[in-house]
């Protein structure tokens, strides 16, 4: 091989060199897209949430009390069929798997009527806060008329985010060490 035959391989190769990263960041961004969401809850449009009532013991409480944490939301009537014990169970488990950080997570149940939940069911859910507003919370919750929803709010008092019915707790997991590790707040 001739000089000049390798002085025009060498620019070609130098050329080359520096449009790969042009052209792999063009592949990247136009023909390789990555899924788009990583989360498996139902990211919701934020509500400021303004529910108060009283709690189970009679006295006074206000959901704005829990503003500076993470917390989950359940909300439903005190008779709390199998749909409702289960995603309470999944509540509970999701908060203990956090670890060290569950001490960030609250969690609230927003009674839907005056029916008090069966003292068996308060006892297994030890720390679960109990809230009987006058009006109905319905309205803060999406699609929460179902009572088929765990809802989270952030620390700033907005529902943020929803997990389907029927929810796959290891998801769920996942998706609130995500928000903890993301969050500076609360």
């Amino acid at each position: 091989m001739n000089r000049v035959k390798m002085n025009r391989v060498k620019l070609l190769l130098l050329i080359g060199l520096f449009a790969l990263p042009v052209t792999a960041s063009y592949l990247a961004y136009y023909v390789w897209q990555p899924t788009a969401r990583k989360n498996y809850g139902e990211l919701i449009k934020q509500v400021d949430v303004h529910v108060a009532g009283i709690g189970l013991d009679g006295k006074p409480m206000d959901a704005a009390g829990l503003k500076g944490k993470w917390v989950m939301v359940y909300v439903g009537g005190g008779a709390c069929p199998k749909t409702c014990q289960d995603l309470l169970y999944f509540m509970r488990q999701t908060r203990t798997a956090q670890g060290k950080e569950m001490d960030r997570i609250e969690r609230l149940w927003l009674l839907t009527d005056s029916v008090a939940p069966a003292a068996d069911l308060q006892t297994y859910h030890a720390g679960l806060n109990y809230l009987m507003p006058p009006v109905s919370p319905i309205p803060q919750f999406v699609g929460s008329e179902t009572e088929a929803y765990l809802y989270m709010i952030d620390p700033l008092g907005h529902v943020m985010m929803r997990w389907p019915q029927n929810p796959d707790p290891g998801r769920m997991i996942k998706d609130i060490k995500l928000l903890l590790k993301a969050s500076q707040i609360g």
